[in-house]
């Protein structure tokens, strides 16, 4: 008997550690996109994004009984962004010591569908905008980068995110504040693409 829809994300996990695969599966099919977009963000690299999460998601299952409630998103990120950091680790062995510099450069642009209600001039600026952010991010060294999307774009509590890096909030903080400071000057740089979204150094 198939779970219903709207089965909570706690009752698929019981399901899953009695195993029931499919509801497992469920939970992938919820969060695969919040854990590949988080994968890809830190790698820079889709192909290393899709085996980030390819592992994050089979080391999610291996420790479901190490899962006590709460936001099993969070969890799932938390695992997603230490497999990041490991596929980084793995693939600068592999090539050499590859800079993930290096790892952005072959990244692919990001596929968009147009609006058509919109013209190519609004096209264009919108894919620029969104690449010129990519690059800003690739330039920020890997502990800064994942401070900065844990806590300004998923919303972590500076706590979370030190227990995850194995860091002092102190340092968590200084690493988004470096963060963020060299995204402001990245886009101080680019005034063309960026205008508005800068905020006066206090």
């Amino acid at each position: 008997m198939s779970e219903a829809p709207n089965t909570g994300d706690e009752e698929l996990v019981v399901l899953a550690r009695g195993g029931d695969l499919d509801a497992f599966n469920r939970l992938v099919d919820r969060y695969q996109g919040s854990v590949y977009s988080l994968c890809v963000r830190l790698l820079g690299n889709r192909e290393a994004a899709e085996d980030a999460a390819q592992e994050a998601f089979l080391s999610a299952y291996r420790a479901l009984d190490r899962f006590h409630g709460g936001s099993f998103r969070s969890w799932v990120l938390r695992i997603a962004a230490n497999e990041a950091k490991d596929e980084l680790r793995r693939r600068r062995r592999k090539d050499g010591a590859t800079s993930l510099e290096a790892i952005f450069d072959r990244q692919e642009s990001p596929v968009e569908i147009p609006d058509p209600s919109e013209g190519a001039e609004v096209i264009v600026e919108r894919h620029d905008f969104g690449r010129a952010l990519e690059i800003a991010l690739g330039d920020l060294p890997f502990e800064q980068r994942q401070a900065v999307l844990l806590v300004d774009v998923y919303e972590f509590a500076y706590e979370e995110v030190a227990r995850l890096t194995n860091a002092s909030v102190g340092t968590v903080k200084s690493r988004i504040h470096r963060g963020r400071e060299r995204l402001r000057q990245a886009m101080i740089a680019r005034p063309e693409l960026f205008e508005g979204l800068v905020r006066p150094e206090e």
